[in-house]
């Protein structure tokens, strides 16, 4: 018996002989949205120690892929660059637990992970306008919302007005579908200290044109359509402004005038949101590339 086991073993490596079982092929790992916890569930004490850690998917490890920058800094499991982990956080930080709660997002630029797990949190729509880059369920343009007064409990709305010929109309339209107390976090690139016009025209990365460079002073815009207004940063922001400080120094990007930036910037309207290790861990530096608007509707 032995002999006739040597003996197919031999033919077995001259090509001759039974064909081996293939071998089992491993079970598909889950996505990260099949397990993942609430967003207002406590981050646990691996997530705290981790040097780098993801809100949205919470992933874990030694450092996000790529520069420390808004755009940049992503996360290798969910692909949330930082500016996408900080719009997340001040929604979640600033909004009592509410699964369900009837949400918008405009334009959302991750994929369809992102997406499911927002179905499962929230009553969860997304938008977009030309569907050229961030197709969504529904196409809404901001100066005139296809939705009815007061259906929407949170509107999250990444890098879109700076895109809107009309910021008056957007905002009129954004508070008529806002419920009483309904929130809208705002983001939209803030590259100096006054809102203008480009000097020449600019486009962003999906070719649409840029009619709006927004400073600080938005908040005072926000405010005159009714919504109660701050300016959300970083700890480190918050106390360089507070200090007074005129200059940043060296070492900042050029796209941003980070002098005119902070001489823009009022103290009484800016509230931090995360401390420096916070920041740190989930990449949210340097911190004048992270300011979003709160807008909470009177």
């Amino acid at each position: 018996m032995r002999g006739q086991r040597y003996i197919d073993a031999l033919r077995g490596r001259r090509g001759g002989g039974p064909t081996p079982e293939p071998e089992p092929e491993a079970p598909p790992t889950a996505a990260w949205v099949d397990t993942a916890p609430s967003p207002w569930d406590a981050s646990t004490k691996p997530e705290n120690r981790a040097d780098a850690w993801c809100n949205i998917c919470r992933w874990t490890g030694p450092a996000f892929e790529g520069p420390q920058h808004c755009e940049f800094a992503t996360c290798p499991r969910c692909g949330s660059i930082a500016r996408d982990r900080f719009l997340f956080w001040c929604f979640v930080e600033r909004t009592p637990p509410a699964l369900r709660t009837r949400l918008l997002e405009t334009s959302p630029r991750m994929g369809p992970d992102y997406r499911r797990a927002m179905d499962r949190w929230f009553t969860y729509t997304c938008s977009d306008f030309d569907e050229r880059a961030h197709a969504g369920t529904v196409r809404i343009d901001l100066q005139a919302i296809d939705l009815p007064d007061a259906g929407l409990d949170v509107i999250l709305t990444p890098h879109v007005l700076e895109h809107v010929p009309e910021t008056d109309a957007a905002l009129d339209e954004i508070a008529r579908v806002l419920a009483p107390g309904g929130k809208m976090y705002l983001q939209v690139p803030v590259l100096q200290g006054a809102t203008a016009p480009p000097v020449e025209p600019e486009f962003h990365g999906d070719d649409t044109p840029v009619f709006w460079r927004f400073g600080p002073d938005l908040t005072t815009r926000l405010r005159d359509h009714g919504f109660e207004t701050t300016l959300l940063c970083t700890h480190d922001w918050q106390r360089r402004v507070d200090a007074g400080d005129a200059d940043w120094g060296a070492g900042t990007s050029r796209e941003f005038d980070v002098t005119s930036l902070l001489g823009g910037s009022i103290a009484d309207d800016l509230q931090s949101v995360a401390d420096d290790a916070t920041a740190a861990r989930l990449g949210f530096v340097p911190s004048y590339m992270f300011l979003t608007w709160e807008a909470v509707k009177r």
